[in-house]
């Protein structure tokens, strides 16, 4: 499947959490061929199939974004944060309201003549803010309802080589990396139940009761990473287009991450390393401790701008991981049916 393609499928959705089934269904419609796909009360989607030793790779499918807590007597929106929104992007955003259909709003800004000292200086808080959709209070509540959520208006936009921009690359690169996996990890001889799960952005809700009852052997979850630009630290981020991040972490099963270096050398696989010194801020925290505990390893893609509507990715890295993802299972199957 051509990852540029699947990537603009998959962030042309919104999916802010507790509200994923516009997501849910081109989720089943990909991944139908592969095996039997099923959802459970959190709006997990899972898809397995194999038989033998059981990986579980994770990706989650929620973003952050938006939601609507009133509406005004002159018919703009007030907002609350679901999920770690940058307040610095919103003043003057376009946005999306997603109610019984999608409606294409304004963030307000104060215009410059009109501020006063530190307002330029300024970050609101986001009960604070409004939008404005250029509706009546009358007009908005027939189509707009208290809890809608709201995200920044889609786009997929190509920028020089193979980055690209969007809305959700956060963590809609991951879960496109594991799809990009199925193909190859169908002929072998294992078990896989891929996990898309929802609610990260919240507290990693969806990930913390998907593998129960599955018995897993081990998992991999997928998420993005910090990406460099400046005046961030080198040593804490990755750099785009020098491949997957493998995480090392307490937190995450050192054997298997220092084997999963092993098999991008040996594979001239691009790899880089990421050391974190506790959590991981990802899926792999609460995976590991599920059930009576499960070895887990986090891949990650390095991404800029996290939590903007400008997140940016280089295509090369989300292959990388794909890539990975498949030479690592081919050698664990390798060696188990040896």
């Amino acid at each position: 499947m051509d990852t540029k393609e699947l990537l603009k499928n998959l962030t042309s959705m919104p999916s802010v959490g507790g509200d994923e089934e516009k997501m849910i269904v081109l989720l089943k419609e990909i991944l139908a061929p592969y095996g039997e796909v099923t959802t459970d009360a959190m709006n997990n989607v899972y898809c397995t199939f194999g038989e033998g030793y059981h990986f579980l790779l994770d990706a989650h499918i929620d973003e952050i974004g938006l939601t609507v807590t009133s509406i005004s007597e002159d018919g703009f929106l007030k907002l609350g944060a679901c999920g770690g929104i940058d307040r610095r992007m919103l003043l003057g955003s376009e946005v999306s309201v997603w109610g019984e259909k999608e409606i294409r709003g304004i963030i307000s800004t104060l215009p410059p003549h009109l501020q006063k000292g530190e307002d330029e200086k300024k970050v609101p808080e986001i009960d604070e803010i409004s939008v404005d959709i250029g509706m009546s209070k009358e007009s908005a509540e027939k189509t707009i309802s208290l809890g809608d959520k709201v995200t920044f208006k889609r786009h997929f936009t190509e920028l020089l080589g193979d980055n690209i921009s969007s809305n959700c690359l956060d963590d809609r690169a991951g879960v496109a990396s594991i799809i990009n996996t199925l193909d190859e990890l169908k002929k072998l001889p294992v078990k896989v139940t891929v996990l898309l799960s929802t609610q990260e952005e919240v507290g990693t809700r969806g990930a913390k009761i998907g593998p129960y009852g599955r018995n897993v052997n081990e998992a991999i979850a997928v998420d993005v990473s910090f990406g460099y630009t400046p005046n961030c630290k080198k040593e804490e981020c990755g750099e785009l287009g020098k491949g997957a991040m493998i995480g090392f972490s307490p937190i995450l099963d050192k054997e298997n991450a220092k084997e999963l270096v092993s098999v991008a050398e040996k594979n001239e696989i691009p790899y880089q390393i990421e050391v974190m010194n506790g959590r991981t801020g990802t899926n792999a925290d609460v995976i590991t401790i599920s059930e009576s505990g499960i070895k887990c390893s986090l891949i990650s893609i390095p991404l800029k701008n996290m939590h903007s509507p400008v997140e940016v990715i280089d295509i090369n890295d989300v292959n990388s991981v794909s890539s990975l993802i498949v030479a690592y299972i081919k050698e664990k199957a390798g060696v188990l049916n040896a």
